[in-house]
């Protein structure tokens, strides 16, 4: 599944207790970290962990070391989404591949016939407004590469897209 495919299916959170559950879903599903794991990966008592969630809350300084040990950034993203701001994947700076313009083009052309059955009754609101964030996050992405291509960075981990 290419980078796009893999963020147009990434579902939105619609609350912060629907973000924070989106990141202990997978921790869950895909690093295996229960709420107790996570609770011990951010130096935090389960009790404590446990309470935030009741109370669907997270104070703005555990959000980071809480997306961390979730291995999800849905809260994050939430913040953003709520202060109507674009969040866009910073690159590493790596050289452009033909397929990721071709992507790229496909995937406008996507979005364009998606807005253009939105606004003939045919597609869901929902799933317009992901569509058209993934394309304006993919873009985004692009315009950090190039502002980041004379001075790229060392891919540890694979962290490129």
């Amino acid at each position: 599944m290419s980078a796009i495919r893999r963020r147009r299916a990434i579902k939105r959170a619609r609350s912060l207790s629907d973000a924070m559950d989106m990141c202990m879903e997978h921790a869950l599903n895909q690093h295996r970290r229960p709420l107790k794991r996570v609770a011990d990966l951010m130096g935090e008592k389960y009790d404590t962990l446990h309470d935030w969630f009741s109370k669907g809350t997270l104070s703005a300084n555990k959000i980071a070391p809480f997306e961390h040990a979730c291995g999800a950034t849905y809260v994050t993203a939430w913040i953003c989404a709520n202060a109507h701001l674009l969040a866009v994947e910073m690159p590493s700076g790596r050289q452009l591949k033909e397929t990721d313009v071709l992507a790229l083009n496909q995937h406008f052309a996507e979005a364009m016939a998606m807005l253009i059955g939105y606004f003939k009754g045919e597609a869901d609101q929902d799933e317009t407004i992901a569509d058209l964030d993934a394309l304006m996050g993919d873009i985004g992405w692009h315009r950090a590469n190039v502002e980041r291509a004379s001075s790229p960075e060392l891919e540890l981990f694979g962290s490129g897209k």
